[in-house]
Formats: structure tokens, sequence, C-alpha cells
């Protein structure tokens, strides 16, 4: 893809932190927060709220006076945060789903949000330097917000901004007509087949999602290949041998293969991630360190008086560990409040002190690899899930240590302790995954760090004062499937049901560590192929992806790689052809950054609509038409989209533009 170049810096005259701005981000957040809490709870899945923040930011603030690209920056940081956050729902559920809670207690859940996710900002902010000005990492979301913010602005030319908006609408605007065609029924959004193969059976699965294929143009070949891989490994290879013998009986074949993959064939995706993790976090130390090292010279130059440009000035380094430690107060106050008036009580200062430890030092690790794998491939797409599985493991086996031997009634409570200390390091994790995405956009429209990052607290404060009133509404409207009570339309909450079934796993002794211990194996050798490609050729095998692949469902992993294809594809035409090549390949960013521009926004309404009627397909004009047709119809008419929407763009690219500057 084509390396964007940072703008020029921001000049003090710009406004940037208006408190219009926060009220503006704040707003946005309790649409899409309650957006992405449902469709969490309902599929597993949320959407990046970045982009389309972006995009309502700049139509809003154009009716006002002195508004500037980096002001609509802030506003797009404050709502992807809140967004973000709301990923905390794959954690806390599973205290309904055990009978632990009935509810959710509104301060306690705010409380757990709010220290997790602003650990989350401090611990990202050494790594701005480490892994977004000091790697290439494509960072797909980043670099398409900045591009929609660019083109917004109309900072580059009057007819270089004319045309990239020209595109950027056009993708936006067929991507979210394809959805709505998907939601009326007329042709369908995804592919799905099983096959035996022997006396086993894998599957096939395309979701054909315009933004999918966006995801893939940004990212590349390399890490798009690698995700192929990991593919090839859980669906060719893994998947046909753990469902051997398995597809005898009356039961569907497509439940069987669909709960193994879920249920054993993720966890080795998850053991091969978690090897990949701690691969990437010793790789990438020396520049942590280094980031580090750079905030305190930084914090010492202002000191003494000497000009830091405003986009190399971050809260100051003094300033953020004394915010984490601080931290550290309020979480051991929530953990000693949790287990106080339970059998643990009396026995919690142990476990206590190990969760402290396990957060301070877990979280930065988490911090870091989890701002890693947004760089590689979005924060969409990033695993985020499996990372909380390797959290809760980790988390359930040390509580497990430290406590000792447990009676039943204690297990029960230490796997309820675990889950709520998980949530805590899971806020972490969900705001590092989409931080270091936000800052990567303000390193390229000339934003000043230290107000993004001021941005990111104040985002992470509305999104914890609304997720939980939406989970009690959730809980009392639906319930979540599998916990005391839950009706015939509980939601599913999968990430949750998953994690606390691993945490009983390990307290009850049924966890199959075999599992994540191929996948280590798996991981392992990754690692070595990578590191002999990239010392004896121009090739990789980034393993972090390769683990991604085995992880993600194919409908993900399948379409990414495809929208790299294409990508590379595009970028060969430009190169052929001459010219302004990197204006022509500038336009294929903008392509991709509408498509996923217009599922974004499209994904936010459709939202609405389920939350308001209640109903799963509130557009479905055509409920019964249904079976292979709609899913033929489908393929042909996105293939077909998919290669006019390319066609047209080189037709634009490929017309000279008028030179003139606005």
């Amino acid at each position: 893809m084509a390396t964007a170049t940072p703008a020029t810096p921001a000049t003090p005259t710009l406004r940037e932190l208006t408190v219009r701005g926060i009220l503006l981000g704040g707003v946005i957040t309790l649409v899409f927060t309650a957006a992405n809490v449902y469709l969490g709870l309902k599929v597993g899945l949320t959407f990046a709220t970045a982009i389309p923040a972006a995009v309502i930011s700049m139509a809003v603030l154009r009716s006002f006076a002195n508004h500037s690209i980096v002001e609509n920056n802030i506003v797009q940081t404050v709502a992807s945060a809140a967004g973000t956050l709301s990923a905390i729902i794959f954690v806390l559920p599973g205290l309904i789903m055990i009978g632990w809670w009935t509810g959710f207690p509104y301060w306690t859940t705010v409380a757990v949000c709010a220290v997790g996710g602003t650990l989350g900002v401090m611990y990202s902010i050494p790594l701005r330097r480490a892994l977004v000005t000091g790697t290439d990492l494509p960072y797909p979301e980043g670099v398409a917000a900045a591009e929609v913010l660019k083109v917004g602005d109309g900072t580059e030319g009057v007819e270089a901004n004319r045309t990239g908006l020209k595109v950027i609408t056009f993708g936006s605007v067929v991507s979210a007509a394809f959805g709505l065609l998907a939601n009326l029924k007329v042709l369908a959004n995804s592919v799905t087949a099983y096959t035996r193969i022997g006396a086993g059976g894998t599957m096939f699965s395309a979701g054909l999602s315009m933004a999918m294929i966006g995801v893939g143009h940004l990212i590349g070949m390399t890490v798009g290949i690698a995700m192929l891989v990991g593919l090839v490994i859980s669906f060719g290879v893994l998947l046909p041998i753990r469902t051997n013998g398995a597809l005898a009986g009356s039961e569907p074949i497509g439940d069987i293969i669909d709960g193994i993959f879920v249920h054993e064939v993720r966890f080795v995706g998850a053991g091969a991630i978690a090897v990949a993790a701690v691969w990437t976090l010793l790789k990438i130390l020396r520049p942590i360190l280094k980031g580090v090292t750079d905030a305190l010279v930084s914090a010492r130059d202002r000191r003494q008086g000497q000009v830091v440009e405003l986009t190399e000035r971050d809260i100051p380094f003094p300033m953020v560990v004394g915010t984490v430690v601080v931290m550290l107060l309020p979480i051991a106050v929530l953990l000693w409040d949790f287990s106080r008036g339970t059998v643990l009580q009396g026995h919690s200062a142990g476990i206590i002190a190990a969760s402290l430890v396990f957060i301070f030092v877990i979280g930065l690790v988490i911090a870091s690899v989890c701002g890693y794998m947004a760089g590689l491939i979005g924060s969409s797409n990033s695993p985020i899930s499996g990372v909380g599985i390797l959290t809760v493991l980790i988390a359930a086996v040390l509580i497990k240590v430290v406590f000792g031997r447990a009676d039943s009634g204690q297990s029960t409570a230490l796997v309820a302790f675990t889950l709520f200390a998980a949530a805590i390091t899971f806020g972490v994790a969900t705001i590092s995954n989409d931080n270091l995405q936000d800052l990567k956009t303000g390193q390229l429209v000339g934003a000043t760090p230290w107000k993004q990052q001021v941005a990111l607290v104040i985002g992470v404060a509305f999104g914890s004062a609304i997720i939980p009133p939406v989970l009690n509404l959730m809980q009392r409207a639906f319930g979540f499937l599998g916990a005391p009570g839950a009706g015939d339309h509980a939601l599913a909450a999968p990430q949750a049901a998953l994690i606390s079934s691993l945490a009983k796993g390990v307290f009850g002794g049924s966890l199959n560590w075999g599992l994540i211990g191929l996948g280590a194996v798996i991981g392992v050798v990754a690692i070595l192929i990578d590191e002999t490609l990239t010392r004896t050729s121009r090739f990789a095998l980034p393993p972090l992806a390769v683990g991604m692949g085995m992880y993600l469902p194919m409908s993900l992993t399948l379409i990414i790689p495809l929208g790299a294809v294409l990508g590379y594809f595009y970028n060969r035409w430009a190169d052929r052809t001459g010219g302004d090549v990197e204006r022509k390949k500038r336009l294929g960013v903008l392509l991709a950054t509408g498509m996923i521009v217009g599922e974004s926004l499209y994904g936010v309404v459709f939202a609405g609509f389920v939350a308001g009627t209640g109903s799963d397909e509130p557009f479905a004009l055509f409920s019964g038409f249904g079976g292979s047709l709609p899913e033929l119809i489908g393929v042909v008419a996105f293939a077909a989209v998919l290669g006019w929407m390319y066609k047209r763009t080189r037709v634009i690219a490929g017309s000279e533009p008028v030179s003139v500057k606005g």
C-alpha cells in the first residue's frame, strides 16, 4: 500500500482540544457504544467507530467557525476510545452466566471500565514512539481515518480534494448499498458450506464484506498471505483431524464442525497467538524501551525550557507513571470489595496482591501486543477475544496457585474473582488496541499527541458511564444464553460464554492444555520460518498474523487476503502505467477507505433499527428467500461490484488532475 506522508505539523492557532469537540464526541459515543454493546452481545462482533465518527464530526463542525482537521481528529478520538471500550462485554457478562451477579452494579461496572481503560491509555503513551512513529506498521484504520479527515478538510488542493472525496463517497455508497441489499434479503452477504474429508470434515465460509476487502487492501500482501497460511492450517488440517469420527451421529454436520472449531481449533489458534505475541513483544522490547527513554528526554527538555515540536509532545512521562501507580489503589479497593462478604473473605489478601501484580505487569505486555496487532491488521479485525482468552487463562492459573486448595464453594468464588480481575486487564487490552490506531491518525494529520491522549481518557470516561445501563438493559430485555433464567431470545455473548467456561475449566481441572500447547508448537514453527525468510529473502511470514488466521473465523480470514490481492494488483497497475504513481495508489487507498466507511456507517444505522425494533431482520423484504440461490446471487454481485469499483477508480486515477490549490 502507499505510505501516507505526515501532514505539516499543527500550528498553535488551530483549534484542537475544544469543548464543542469533546461534547460532540460524547454524543457520538452514546450512539456508537450502545450499538456496539448490542452487536457484541448478539453475534460476538463490534465495529470500529473512528471513521464514522470522523465523517459525522466533519459534517457537524463544518457549520462552525474556525473548525480544523485536528479538532475533527479529537472528536473521532473521543468516540473511538469509548466505542472500543465496549469490548469489555466480552468478559463481564460471564459473571451473570455463572450466576454470581444478577445485574451489573452501576458504579462497580463504571469503575472497572474506567480504571482499565485509563491504564490502557497510560500504557499506550510510551508505545507511541515505538509502534507508531518508529515502525512501518500499516495501521489500516488509522490511515483510513486520516485520509477521510484530509479529504474532508480539503488541505491538499481543490481538485485533489474533489477527486479524493469523489472516490471515498463512491466506495462508501456502494459498500453501504451492498449491505442494505443483503439486509433486504435480495442477496446473501455470506456463503457457508460444509464438506466431509474422509471420516472428518471441514467448512468453507466467506463473508461478502466490502469493509474486509478495504482492510485487506490497506494491510498488504505479506500480512494477507500469513493470514491465509493460518486459515489453511486451521480449516485444511486441524479441523478435518479434530472432526475425525465425530460426524457419524444424527447431529447436523454443520453444528458439529462449528462446535469443534469454536471449542477446540480456536484454542490451538490462541496458543499460536500466545507464542507469537511473546516473540513479538521480545522483538519490540528494544524500541519500547527507546520510546520510554525518548519520552523522558522530551519531558526533561520541556522542563528546561527547550521547545519540543507540537507533534512530539506526549503527556509527561512522570505523570504517566504516577497515574499508573495511583490507579492501583482503586483497583485494590475494587478487588477487596468484590471478595467482601463471600467465602473468600479473610483469604483474599494473597490473590488481591497477585492480581495487582498481574494487572500491572500483564497489562503492559498486552498493551504492547494489542497495539502491535492493531497496527498489523486493524482494530476491528484484531483478535482481541483471543487476548482475552489468554489473559483469563494466565489469571486463573496464577490465582489458583496463590490461593491453593479450594472447596467447591471457593472454586466458584475464585472463578468469579478471576473474571472480575481479568475484566480490568481486558479494559487495558481493548483501549491499547485502539489508541495507537488513533495516534497514527493524529500523526498523519499533524495533531498534538498529549491533547489526543487527554481526549482518549475523556473518551474512556464517556464510555464507562454509558456501558453499564446498556448492559443492564440487555440483561433485563433478553438475558444471556446459559445464564440462570435466560429465555428463548437470550443473547449469545459468545466470548463471555467461552471465557467463563475457560475459567471454570482451570479451577475444575477440565481444560485441555494440549490444544493450547499444540498451538504454541505451531507458533514456534511460524517464528522460525519468518526469521529464516526475513534473513535470506525479501519475503516474510508474520507469526502473529498466522495465529490470527488460525483463530479468526474463515469468513474474515478468507476475505481480508482477497482484499490484499486486489490491492496488490491495483498497485502493480499504478506502477506499470507510470505518471503520478503515488497519486494513483493514494486513490486506491481512498477507495478502500470508502468501503470501510460505508459499511461502518451503515452498520451503525442498522444496529439502531435492530435495537429499536427488537428484530434481527428489520429490513427483510424477502425473508423466505433462502437456500443456495441468494448465495449465488451474492457471490456474483460481490465479484461484479468489486470489479466495477476498481475499474472505475482506475479510470479516475488515470485522468490528469487539474493543478489548482485551495
